[in-house]
């Protein structure tokens, strides 16, 4: 018994023992179990009450259960489109079909920007899917407040959100790049409530989970930790980087939104280093050892020759003067006729028909004046008339680009196209008041601001602003509102106008720049937040204050702050010292109706702003009228100061012109009239000039005008005082009649005045080939002016001569003809100048020390021009165009000190690249999928080198924003089913669907004639704020769509400069745009395409000039040289080394022009050029008369015979073009015009010095030197034109 009760004791305690395990397992599960609940239970489910802080959204409802499967097909649908990841077999989640819908509804915006990358948006989603869905909310979410909604339920208002700084950063780094194509910024400005680099993973999901943005109904409070935070384990499902592929088989992200996708920073090349020697400019040095090396072979020579001769040689001519030999002139001629070359004798004969032609014109002159005289005055008023179809350009564009240059006939194809560029109207705006300030915000550092962000000055500015858009003006008696012509790009359904300004944050208006919310303690918001928000998000249509107030403009589009703000560094806007208002306004291509309202409407706005007055505010502006008016008015306050330098001109002739002989005969000898006479007839010439061309129908420039008299002045005037003061100097032969004398005095200068007029109009006819339009018509013009003053001149002016010298010789006084003084004895002297240059210039100028010194000093010149050549700046300062005194200058410095862009570019994709195909979207677009090397990345690139490539941002592509727009996961396309018609995206209406399938091919880039289908729609789309990528604003004009919307032709893409500020900025701006673009057009075109990229600026224009500046200026000058060098070689009577000579010192006084524009600061350019060949034109009157009249002389040595060139002609040429240019040119340097003060002034002054100086000290000593040997034929012809008198006869 015992035994069994002992047995029955062990089963029990077996059977104990067992039954612990059990219950112990047992336990262990159901603690297991229950862990295993609490992984999988939601925190909400369903949506319940409204919110109170958006009473238009919902809260959800708490909910500590399981998930639940989704029954119906739409949720389903819904949970494979949102969130993938989610769905299982049973698809138990955490919420229900309709915060599904909620959730697409809220991605809308995110969507349309993130999803061009689609591991961004991927990683974007799980954020908010497991948020929303995730059937282990429990693990990283906690509820941490709810309100009743009823009895049995209550409303989510706060949770805490435990997420992975792994997590947190892999998405913010897949999206950080990521563009908004259609506003030039990258997307995390719109979607982090800051600028884009202050934007960090942290503050990125704060912002959209803070509830104080407008969009979150509830409170979530984000915690990041990649450790389990208080039994919670942070959300760090798997992310995607940028450079990966999804697994639906998306491509990973393009370069432009992935930075890591580009590869290594593309680094600029280096700029060529300078070219040195010796730590020294290489030019420099090599002219410097030049110019050595020069003087000592030369100096070498010259004392070699000079011991040489002085023990073996007593002349260099003793042949021609021993009368045994058969060269020389005392000798009976006929040998020495027969030693002259063929050369020399056709020379001579050329020369004596020269001779004998004029000799014969002006004798006929004289015998028949009247006939002359009146046949000139017909023939002039004739030509003179056309001045009535006289047209000026005033237009820059017409001035300065060729119709035939690329720039012209891109921006023609841009104006066909799109329209022309708009007219601007911009005011930049300081304040001399220090208002500056410290803003202290709930939350982070304190802000400063600048005086002209003070709430004060930012209401005057607003009043300022509004009266400008209010003011009125009159055209042919209708009134003209800023509305009636100002862009406004959302027009017909929003008319505001755009209006580029800080004040457009505040929609225009007072009430909202005084919006604020404060308490006595804080500000939680007023002008300071909304501002600094605005310039991170300007293309926010809700600030996520309780005013909800938007960023965009009235108009419809974002304000960028580098546009509105000046005078900041970095993305500081609230250091801004400037604000920048700009009014854009329609240009009219063909319309002058339109446009002459424009132009009423802008007159009233520069008078208003001229006018307007406010200590507190400093106001730059200009009008696009304003350089032309500037330009105007400049040309009409400098004609006083021209009118009193030609009256000094005038004067200054003809008081010169008369040789006064004794005191009782001043008024005899006196040629005011003659000399007043000769002034009209150079005046005629230039009327004659503009009136045939006129008939023509070419139009003159201000250039023309301005240049042309004073050119045909100088040439006109050197003639008149070489015909006066040769006969002045002549002595009557026996038995010649006056007819005779005067007929032989022209045939003895006329020659010369032909080679210099026939030269000069020939060169300056061959710059008529030139490309620029300024340089051309000033060519043209010049050149008929020139040839017809030298017509006049033989022939008018010799009339009038033949009748003043029979006047002084009746001894009639000048002007009061009519009275007739006693006979007295009248004795003929040398003119006091004449004199000087014989007796006392010339013979010292050629003294054997004196020569070598005058080629050492002129060759150091030429040196140093050479040497600095290069360094002469290239192009135009616009202030140079303005007067002193034009409130244009301060806008011009104003614009370069405070603007932080540039002008706006255009890269154009001419008609013929196809739109339809994935080979022609793929080679323009910037998104997934696209080429490495397409349009918009290789921009996109360019732009990361700005300073380089002088491209400031990525492009505005409307090919990328289309393919945002019409996805079928976006809410943006979709159309009425019932009529096809569009539906845009804040219309509720159930008959509206999606544009495309949510299918693998409905989420690929549409193709074909569903391509075209669409497009019309997406630029009717005007942005709201449940599709931001709506087309109509910003694309509306981007594209030319042809046959019926069935085509796309030409297209643009717009981006900006980087700021330019100088010529050469501007310079290097257009050619890297061209660059970028050759390189585009290689890369996107077929192999015979028809069409190409170009880049259109509305600069370019007015800078393409200095593309090729250098190249036109050796074109012009090298063929106007050439000109001369042919013509002086076959008037010269063949002799070749003569016109080289004038050619060389030309060249040199050309180089030398260089070497003064260096040193003074004068820039090459159009007008600069239009001097240089002018310049050519004058230094032939400097330098061809003497290189005749040294030719044809018949002096022993070259040293005498360049002595009577130099007395003979060098007094007619020093006070003919030298005095009478000089004392005009002085009274330029009064001018108000800086552009008359450098390129009028400074360069006239310079051609006249280097021309006189060369011409008349330098050619002489060159010609002493180097001359040619005395043409044997010409020699023997003079002697025996003086055989049988007794007087020195002076041959030129």
């Amino acid at each position: 018994m015992k035994v069994i009760i002992e047995k029955g004791s062990g089963v029990r305690g077996a059977m104990l023992l067992t039954w612990r395990k059990q219950f112990f397992c047992l336990l262990w599960t159901i603690i297991l179990l229950s862990q295993w609940v609490h992984g999988q239970h939601c925190i909400w489910y369903g949506e319940c009450g409204n919110s109170t802080k958006i009473p238009e959204k919902k809260l959800n409802c708490n909910y500590t259960g399981p998930p639940i499967p989704l029954s119906d097909q739409e949720g389903q649908d819904l949970l494979k489109e949102l969130c993938p990841g989610l769905v299982y077999e049973d698809n138990k989640v955490c919420c229900d079909t309709q915060q599904l819908r909620t959730l697409r509804n809220n991605i809308q915006i995110p969507l349309q920007y993130l999803d061009r990358c689609p591991a961004c948006f991927f990683n974007f989603m799980t954020l908010f899917c497991e948020l929303t869905c995730s059937p282990r909310q429990s693990d990283f979410l906690n509820t941490t407040d709810t309100s009743p909604f009823n009895q049995s339920t209550t409303n989510v208002l706060e949770l805490s959100y435990y997420i992975s700084l792994t997590f947190a950063n892999a998405m913010y780094n897949a999206c950080k790049d990521v563009q908004a194509p259609s506003t030039n910024i990258k997307a995390l400005n719109v979607l982090c409530g800051r600028e884009a680099s202050k934007c960090t993973p942290q503050n990125w999901i704060k912002y959209m989970f803070n509830i104080e943005n407008g969009q979150v109904p509830f409170a979530i409070d984000p915690f990041f930790s990649d450790v389990p935070v208080k039994g919670f384990n942070p959300m760090n499902n798997a992310t995607f980087n940028c450079t990966q592929s999804l697994d639906d088989g998306s491509g990973p992200c393009s370069c432009q939104d992935c930075s890591e996708a580009c590869g290594p920073t593309p680094v600029p090349p280096s700029p060529l280093p300078p070219w040195i020697i010796l730590g020294m400019d290489a030019m420099a040095v090599i002219m410097w050892c030049s110019y050595i090396a020069f003087l000592l072979i030369f100096f070498g020579i010259v004392l070699g020759a000079w011991c040489y001769r002085r023990r073996m040689i007593t002349s260099e001519y003793g042949p021609i003067l021993d009368s045994n030999h058969s060269h020389s002139i005392n000798s009976d001629g006929t040998d020495f006729l027969g030693d002259a070359t063929c050369c020399e004798t056709l020379g001579e004969r050329f020369e004596n028909c020269l001779r004998v032609l004029f000799s014969s014109w002006g004798s006929m002159c004289v015998r028949h004046p009247l006939t002359v005289i009146l046949t000139s005055v017909v023939l002039v008023s004739i030509c003179s008339a056309g001045l009535t179809y006289m047209r000026i350009t005033t237009n820059p564009v017409e001035l300065w680009s060729s119709p035939s240059s690329r720039a012209r006939q891109e921006k023609d194809y841009f104006d066909q196209h799109f329209g022309p560029f708009f007219r601007t109207e911009q005011l930049i705006i300081t304040t001399p008041v220090n208002a500056s300030f410290v803003f202290s915000p709930t939350l982070g550092p304190d802000i400063p601001f600048t005086s002209i962000l003070n709430i004060t000055i930012l209401r005057q500015v607003l009043d300022l602003q509004t009266e400008i858009t209010n003011l009125t003006a009159e055209y042919k008696g209708e009134t003209v509102t800023l509305k009636d012509i100002c862009v406004s790009p959302l027009a017909p359904y929003n008319d505001n106008c755009t209006i580029l300004s800080v004040l457009n944050y505040f929609q225009n208006s007072h009430e909202v720049l005084n919006h604020k919310n404060a308490d006595d303690f804080f500000v939680y918001f007023d002008y300071h937040t909304h501002f600094m928000y605005c310039v991170s998000s300007p293309t926010s249509l809700d600030d996520t204050s309780t005013f909800h107030d938007a960023c965009m403009g009235t108009f419809g589009g974002p304000v960028f702050p580098w546009l509105a703000l000046g005078g900041y560094e970095g993305n500081n806007y609230n250091n801004a010292t400037a604000l920048v208002i700009t009014f854009p306004v329609n240009n009219y291509l063909n319309d002058t109706e339109k446009l002459g309202k424009a132009l009423a409407w802008e007159k009233a706005f520069i008078d208003f702003v001229k006018n307007y007055d406010n200590p507190n505010l400093t106001i730059s502006f200009s009008a696009e009228r304003s350089i032309e008016d500037e330009i105007d008015r400049e040309s009409s306050s400098d004609v006083t100061t021209i009118v009193i330098s030609y009256v000094i001109m005038f004067v200054y002739i003809s008081l010169a012109l008369g040789h006064i002989n004794s005191f009782w005969t001043v008024l005899v000898d006196s040629k005011v009239s003659l000399g007043i006479a000769g002034i009209l007839i150079v005046l005629s010439s230039v009327a004659c000039s503009l009136g045939i061309f006129s008939y023509i129908g070419i139009p003159l420039t201000l250039i023309v005008i301005e240049v042309i008299p004073f050119l045909v002045l100088a040439v006109g005037v050197d003639n008149i005082f070489i015909i006066v003061q040769t006969y002045q100097r002549d002595e009557r032969m026996p038995e010649e009649e006056l007819h005779q004398q005067i007929g032989r005095i022209l045939g003895e200068v006329a020659p010369s005045m032909f080679l210099s007029s026939f030269s000069e109009t020939v060169a300056f006819f061959l710059g008529g080939l030139s490309s620029m339009p300024a340089v051309r018509t000033f060519s043209l013009f010049a050149g008929l002016a020139v040839f017809i003053d030298f017509l006049l001149q033989i022939s008018c002016f010799v009339s009038l001569l033949g009748l003043d010298i029979k006047r002084q010789e009746a001894n009639r006084p000048d002007i009061f003809c009519c009275v007739k003084f006693p006979e007295g004895q009248r004795e003929k002297s040398e003119g006091c100048l004449f004199r000087f240059f014989k007796k006392i210039y010339a013979p010292f100028i050629l003294k054997d020390w004196v020569r070598p010194l005058v080629v050492a000093v002129f060759v150091g010149m030429l040196s140093f021009s050479i040497a600095v050549v290069n360094k002469v700046e290239i192009g135009l300062d616009q202030k140079l165009s303005m007067p002193d005194d034009s409130y244009v200058l301060d806008y011009f410095g104003n614009l370069s000190e405070y603007l932080h862009t540039g002008a706006p570019v255009y890269f154009v994709v001419e008609d013929g690249h196809d739109y339809k195909t994935s080979e022609g979207q793929n080679a323009v677009c910037g998104g997934v999928g696209c080429n490495n090397n397409s349009l918009v990345q290789q921009i996109y690139t360019a732009s990361l080198l700005k300073n380089y490539t002088k491209i400031s941002n990525a492009p505005s592509s409307w090919l990328d924003d289309y393919f945002d727009w019409v996805k079928p996961q976006s809410s943006c396309c979709r159309y009425f089913n019932t009529t096809g018609a569009f539906c845009n995206a804040s219309v509720v209406d159930k008959s509206c669907v999606h544009c495309r399938p949510l299918t693998s091919l409905g989420k690929k880039n549409p193709n074909g004639t569903e391509f075209m289908h669409f497009l019309p729609m997406f630029l009717s789309d005007i942005p709201n704020i449940k599709c931001g990528k709506g087309g109509h604003a910003a694309y509306s004009t981007a594209l030319d769509l042809l046959e019926n919307n069935t085509d796309v032709g030409a297209t643009y893409f717009m981006s900006y400069h980087s700021i330019l500020k100088t010529s050469s900025d501007f310079i290097d701006a257009l050619k890297m745009a061209r660059e970028l673009t050759d390189n585009i057009t290689q890369a996107i075109g077929p192999q015979n395409k028809t069409y190409s990229v170009f880049p259109y600026s509305v600069f370019y224009v007015f800078y393409e000039q200095y593309l090729t500046i250098v190249y036109d200026a050796a074109f012009n000058l090298g063929i106007s040289l050439m000109a001369i060098f042919v013509v002086s070689t076959v008037l010269l009577g063949f002799e070749l080394w003569s016109a080289v000579l004038v050619c060389f010192t030309i060249a040199m006084i050309l180089v030398n022009m260089f070497g003064v524009m260096w040193l003074w600061g004068i820039s090459l350019n159009a007008v600069s050029l239009v001097n240089l060949v002018m310049c050519c034109g004058i230094s032939v009157e400097f330098c061809s008369h003497i290189v005749r009249a040294f030719s044809v002389s018949t002096r022993s040595s070259r040293v005498d015979r360049a002595e009577e060139a130099l007395a003979h002609m060098g007094s007619s040429v020093f006070s003919g073009i030298t005095l009478t240019k000089f004392g005009g040119i002085l009274i330029l340097a009064l001018s108000k015009s800086q552009i008359f003060q450098i390129f009028y002034f400074r360069m006239y002054l310079s051609i006249v010095l280097l021309g006189a100086t060369h011409g008349l000290i330098f050619l002489p000593v060159l010609l002493s030197y180097a001359g040619p040997s005395a043409n044997k034929a010409k020699v023997m012809a003079a002697r025996k034109r003086v055989v049988g008198t007794e007087r020195e006869q002076l041959i030129y």
